[in-house]
């Protein structure tokens, strides 16, 4: 059964904890570097079971989400109030053949993605963290809602692909 809409936004902000999300946010690609650590191209495009996604194609959806999200936060600080286009990952996954893709490259894509969004983050007014638009499916969301489930969106992949190496043993 598919998680509903409230059950993902609680899932995101369980990884949370209080943590402050651009810290983590900012620290992510280290620790996405260090995942990869002495995964081989083979390792990292085996899938761990039939439907599931291998480690590469992790990497490929977070560098893809890094895109999808910098670009949703411009549009709720330049244009507060406009709706909020969703996408559908698995849509993205086969357009953009996330089984072909390379980690090391989705890494480096993400690392550059991230890097100019925490830029971006640490540049804002307090006033532009109340910015919200409307998302279909979760509902009215801010640049700080965003940047929360962002943080907590990172930390849920890390964990899915520290359990694909940890049965890879």
């Amino acid at each position: 059964m598919r998680e509903t809409s409230q059950q993902y936004i609680q899932k995101m902000y369980g990884y949370l904890a209080g943590r402050d999300p651009v810290k983590l946010q900012a620290v992510a690609p280290a620790k996405l570097a260090k995942l990869l650590k002495g995964v081989t191209q083979a390792k990292g495009r085996k899938r761990p079971a039939p439907g599931k996604w291998s480690i590469a194609e992790i990497a490929a959806h977070l560098a893809d989400t890094e895109f999808a999200l910098g670009w949703r936060m411009r549009m709720v600080l330049s244009q507060p109030g406009e709706p909020i286009q969703p996408f559908d990952q698995d849509a993205w996954a086969a357009a953009m053949r996330y089984e072909k893709r390379d980690a090391r490259k989705s890494l480096a894509q993400y690392r550059g993605l991230r890097e100019a969004n925490v830029a971006l983050l640490k540049s804002l007014a307090p006033e532009d963290w109340k910015k919200s638009a409307m998302h279909p499916e979760r509902g009215e969301q801010s640049v700080r809602t965003i940047v929360e489930m962002t943080a907590g969106h990172d930390l849920n992949h890390f964990a899915q692909i520290e359990r694909i190496l940890a049965g890879a043993k």
